[in-house]
């Protein structure tokens, strides 16, 4: 993306979390890695987006991304899922949001932060009207 910048790869940690899973003894039991939430599996079975990559636990191909989005510039849309295409369009439309890329597997729960990196233009905007919600309506 033309706006991507401080771009954290958390390569290493996953390839140490990987490392104590397949450790003899068990450093890490493999119910503590693959541990995804509920939501979390909701959210990459409806919202995720595929990879050609084996899950690197169970080595089956059900490993998608999501991309979280967060900033105050993105106003009560500051948390939602957003998928590669849209993010372009955001980089346009907001000064500065991180992104935050997490991988999920659906069959083993695997589920691990690979990447975060900031987009936008850099131009400061107040965050855009609160639009009212079901919630707000129905309480």
């Amino acid at each position: 993306m033309w706006s991507q910048r401080e771009v954290i790869d958390y390569a290493l940690q996953r390839r140490s979390t990987l490392e104590k899973l397949r450790r003899p003894g068990k450093a890490l039991a493999r119910l503590d890695a693959c541990d995804a939430d509920p939501m979390l599996l909701r959210a990459a079975k409806h919202h995720g987006e595929s990879t050609e990559i084996p899950c690197p636990v169970c080595q089956t191909p059900n490993l998608t991304t999501l991309s979280y989005v967060f900033g105050d510039q993105l106003g009560q849309y500051s948390g939602r899922i957003k998928r590669t295409p849209e993010l372009e369009e955001m980089a346009h439309e907001f000064g500065e949001f991180k992104v935050v890329v997490v991988e999920v597997c659906q069959t083993c729960h695997w589920n691990h932060m690979i990447l975060s990196y900031l987009l936008g233009d850099g131009v400061k905007r107040k965050p855009p009207r609160r639009q009212q919600t079901v919630e707000d309506i129905y309480g």
